[in-house]
């Protein structure tokens, strides 16, 4: 099956020691007319030096500051110019026919505008970490059957909500119509282009034979300030953007609960980047809601189409589960 010559890019911000598999295994898997975007977020080690000398095909665009995971990715797609764009975490590690199980699940799919691939946990690659993500209805976009063994997936690509951005291909007309990454720095950019996606049409597909190894929050740290503060603040932005309002005001409820015990949560245990970021959020009101009418006035999917991929969300005690869970698998 031929397949369009297509670009990876992958952001980096201080994960060198990671950088040597990550780009000889995708080296591995390209065509002659393939091509390596490295963009350095302004990484104390240099690593776009240390690309040059090491990796001479891979482009090297370097930023002037550290502009985050989405700014990263959006100065990659900047510099690209085939149809296909591969975006790979520089903590990821891809299996063998990775980029090929993806190419063909988008083939498969003409009305998707990505494929998603399978990240399992660096140290337990028989264990999900991400294939794909799902959208709750308190509001929490997570990855999708995380925990479970690549086993219990299903053999054949099947539609998802969205991919995560740590392994995902995607087609160029698809970034055409719904826009870039938003400016979200890190933390829940792709579940914005999800949803953006869904609005306008374009479905998403999960290849579950495209795996990668993923060392999980290699970047923040998995419970640190910076993340809690980020993914508090990008929640709000991602409800407030791109819910259409009869399903924002359905969700509603849940999601008022969700953040009341979240923050309650996080007072009890002196975390108050937790409610930080939402205050965050809440103070950019007017902004949010410019882009709000934007978003909403460009849909063409009917509201009960988009309601099936809103699914219902897991207690409290099943949430505290997955997060001793995912503890214990990121060790």
């Amino acid at each position: 099956m031929f397949r369009p010559p297509l670009t990876v890019v992958i952001p980096t911000y201080n994960a060198l020691r990671y950088l040597p598999a990550c780009l000889s295994a995708i080296q591995k898997q390209l065509g002659p007319n393939d091509e390596i975007i490295l963009v350095d977020n302004r990484s104390r080690e240099r690593a776009g030096a240390w690309v040059r000398a090491h990796f001479p095909t891979v482009r090297v665009v370097e930023l002037p500051y550290n502009t985050g995971f989405a700014g990263g990715v959006n100065a990659g797609i900047a510099a690209t110019h085939t149809d296909l764009i591969l975006l790979v975490n520089d903590d990821a590690l891809v299996e063998p026919r990775c980029i090929d199980a993806l190419w063909t699940a988008l083939h498969t799919y003409p009305q998707a505008g990505w494929a998603a691939g399978v990240l399992t946990f660096s140290r337990r690659p028989q264990i999900v970490a991400s294939a794909g993500i799902c959208f709750h209805a308190n509001g929490i976009a997570i990855d999708r059957a995380i925990g479970m063994t690549v086993a219990q997936l299903p053999s054949r690509p099947h539609p998802i909500f969205g991919a995560s951005g740590g392994l995902a291909l995607i087609r160029r007309a698809m970034l055409d119509d719904v826009g870039r990454f938003a400016d979200f720095f890190s933390y829940l950019e792709d579940a914005d282009l999800a949803w953006r996606a869904r609005l306008r049409g374009w479905e998403c597909v999960l290849a579950p034979a495209a795996r990668a190894r993923h060392v999980y929050s290699a970047t923040a740290g998995m419970f640190s300030p910076l993340k809690q503060r980020l993914l508090g603040r990008n929640r709000i932005r991602v409800l407030i953007r791109c819910l259409p309002t009869p399903l924002l005001l359905a969700c509603l409820p849940a999601i008022l609960f969700y953040d009341t015990l979240a923050v309650a949560y996080a007072g009890l245990r002196q975390q108050p980047d937790t409610l930080a970021g939402r205050l965050m959020a809440l103070a950019e009101w007017p902004q949010l809601l410019h882009q709000r009418r934007y978003i909403q006035m460009r849909r063409t999917v009917p509201v009960h189409e988009l309601a099936r991929w809103i699914e219902p969300p897991p207690g409290p005690i099943a949430t505290w589960q997955m997060q001793l869970r995912l503890a214990q698998l990121v060790g």
